[in-house]
C-alpha cells in the first residue's frame, strides 16, 4: 500500500455571500465558508491546525494559522468526514481562500491536507 493511498484527506468549500453582515459602503464584505473534510485514506487522522491564505480582489493577502478549526480538533477514521461553517471578512467584493489542514495520522505520521482554492465573491460581481 502506498503513502498517498494510507493518507489522503479530502477538502470540499462552498462560500456564500452574507448581505445582513456587510457594509459595501464602508468596504466590508462578509462571507460564510461551509467545509467537508473526508478522511478517504486507510488510516485514521486528527486535524491539528489550519493555515489559510486569504486573497481580496486587491491583492492583499491575509494569512491565518490557528489550531483546530472552530475550537475542535476532529479525529476522523477512514470513510469518516466532519463539516463545519465558518467566515471571513474582505475589503472587496471578491477574492479568495486556500490553504491546509496539518494532520496527525493514527501511526505517528503527520501530513498536510490541501485545502484547494476556492472563491469569495459578491453576487453578480462575477460573470
Amino acid at each position: 500500500m502506498s503513502e498517498s493511498e494510507k493518507y489522503r484527506i479530502k477538502v470540499t468549500a462552498v462560500a456564500e455571500y452574507v448581505p445582513g453582515q456587510s457594509a459595501p459602503e464602508e468596504e466590508r464584505y462578509v462571507f460564510a465558508y461551509h467545509i467537508t473534510i473526508s478522511n478517504t485514506g486507510t488510516i485514521g487522522a486528527q486535524l491539528l491546525s489550519r493555515h489559510w491564505v486569504i486573497t481580496d480582489g486587491a491583492g492583499k493577502v491575509q494569512e491565518v494559522r490557528g489550531q483546530g478549526v472552530i475550537g475542535e480538533q476532529p479525529a476522523l477514521a477512514p470513510g469518516e468526514q466532519f463539516s463545519y461553517s465558518s467566515g471571513s471578512v474582505l475589503e472587496t467584493p471578491v477574492g479568495t481562500m486556500q490553504g491546509s489542514y496539518q494532520m496527525l495520522a493514527a501511526d505517528g505520521h503527520r501530513f498536510d491536507a490541501e485545502i484547494p482554492a476556492f472563491v469569495l465573491a459578491m453576487p453578480r460581481v462575477l460573470h
